[in-house]
């Protein structure tokens, strides 16, 4: 297949490595791109933000498929144009996208899903906001609205910072339009772990399970970030659970925004708490009464976990893509292998505060067994590879076992460096502490 990637980071990545894999073999682009993603594909100078561009490009190269990775083009209607043009295209259309454009939005459809999730409230005014708060306890979290790059939620730990986060909003505009608007909304105790469905607007086949790292820093310690590593499976998540995830949580969604007029087709990525027997710590549980709840939904493959998830996948990933862009999903498109997989993220000193960009990086020529290097903030000048981002490579190990892909993932990091770059040490830290815990 002719196919066209939209989006420039480890994700993006990871979509055009694992597309190449294909035994069919494909005739791969993807627009901007990276360093990385230069060595499977044809880089186009087109920002994923150029509707008009990538548009114009599909109508002349007629590409079978377009997969749209991030999530402001989707919210901004390229899955839409693309679709109007005739071109297939993977991801929702724009009032699909919604579902991670806005918080408020998703809550009304989860609400009126029956779907479990902690209970929130929505303000555009901060003395209401911070009025509310006392009923829903400490810790509490406050979230933008719409999209802030993965920068609108804070979890307050006391009452002054739920109010400073209030504020920092509604009053100082940190965020801009996405913020105009904010929800506060129930902490929810227990393990979070990460699904990703790929749906064809009444069909979703689950993906392996994930678990992210949030925290910049060893030990869950620090401010939030897109992500600093991630596993899988995520042994939070057991066989048992995942057909009740699909009919009780992927499904009605499905059901709800159709019942809408909306028809969604891509990846409906849903965030979950887990509290239960199996998850570590534990607390009350929500006031939906469910051991499992929905912290957020995404519209498209969530960063870093694609990187742990894609390896893992047999069988031709083009089809499977297609064929939920084209509303033909089947269970038998997903094939697991046995793999298990841990990704760390390699960033720039300062992230996800200030950072400097155009450090050279070493080592990435260098192979090690059962690692695949992705680039998240990378770019080529003068026959060098720079940094360009404070995500700047996402290192995945694979093996028979969570250590093997752990150590594998470390290892070859061994071999990288440029100038102040740093990482979490201790990628998929829970896993390890529930397997000593049991011996």
């Amino acid at each position: 297949m002719k196919i066209l990637v939209v989006g420039s980071g480890g994700r993006e990545h990871a979509i055009a490595w694992r597309l190449a894999q294909d035994a069919e073999g494909h005739e791969l682009y993807c627009a901007p791109g990276n360093a990385g993603t230069a060595a499977v594909a044809a880089n186009l100078p087109l920002k994923a933000d150029d509707t008009a561009g990538i548009v114009a490009w599909a109508k002349a190269e007629r590409p079978d498929l377009v997969v749209v990775g991030p999530e402001a083009p989707l919210v901004a209607g390229l899955v839409d144009a693309l679709s109007a043009a005739g071109i297939a295209a993977f991801g929702p259309v724009a009032a699909g996208a919604r579902i991670e454009g806005s918080k408020r939005f998703a809550k009304e459809v989860m609400d009126a899903a029956g779907v479990p999730t902690g209970k929130a409230e929505t303000f555009t005014d901060a003395a209401k906001a911070k009025a509310a708060l006392p009923s829903f306890g400490l810790p509490v979290v406050i979230k933008a609205d719409g999209l802030a790059a993965g920068k609108g939620v804070v979890v307050a730990e006391t009452l002054a910072q739920a109010e400073q986060a209030i504020d920092d909003m509604l009053v100082g505009n940190r965020f801009g339009a996405a913020g105009a608007e904010v929800l506060v909304e129930e902490f929810l105790h227990g393990e979070e772990c990460s699904i990703l469905a790929v749906v064809d607007g009444e069909r979703a086949v689950l993906l392996p399970s994930s678990q992210d790292h949030k925290r910049v820093f060893d030990g869950d310690k620090g401010p939030n970030t897109g992500g600093m590593g991630a596993y899988s499976p995520a042994p939070v998540v057991t066989d048992a659970m995942l057909p009740e995830i699909r009919d009780r949580i992927i499904l009605p969604v499905l059901r709800e925004l159709k019942r809408r007029g909306i028809v969604y087709r891509g990846v409906l990525y849903a965030g979950l708490m887990v509290n239960n027997a199996n998850s570590n710590p534990r607390g009350p549980l929500a006031k939906s009464g469910s051991e499992v709840n929905v912290v957020e939904f995404n519209a498209r493959f969530g960063d870093p976990e694609t990187e742990a998830v894609l390896p893992r996948l047999g069988g031709s990933f083009a089809q499977l893509l297609l064929n939920a862009a084209s509303g033909s999903l089947s269970e038998a498109d997903l094939v697991v292998k046995d793999d298990v997989a841990a990704t760390v993220i390699v960033a720039s000193g300062g992230y996800p505060g200030d950072y400097e960009k155009g450090k050279e990086i070493s080592g990435l020529a260098a192979a090690e067994p059962g690692a695949i290097v992705f680039h998240c903030g990378t770019k080529e000048a003068d026959g060098k590879t720079l940094t360009s981002g404070g995500r700047v490579l996402s290192v995945t190990g694979l093996g028979a076992t969570l250590r093997e892909a752990v150590d594998r993932a470390y290892a070859r990091i061994a071999g990288i460096s440029f100038d102040k770059m740093f990482f979490r040490r201790d990628i998929a830290h829970r896993a390890f502490e529930r397997e000593s815990a049991r011996q």
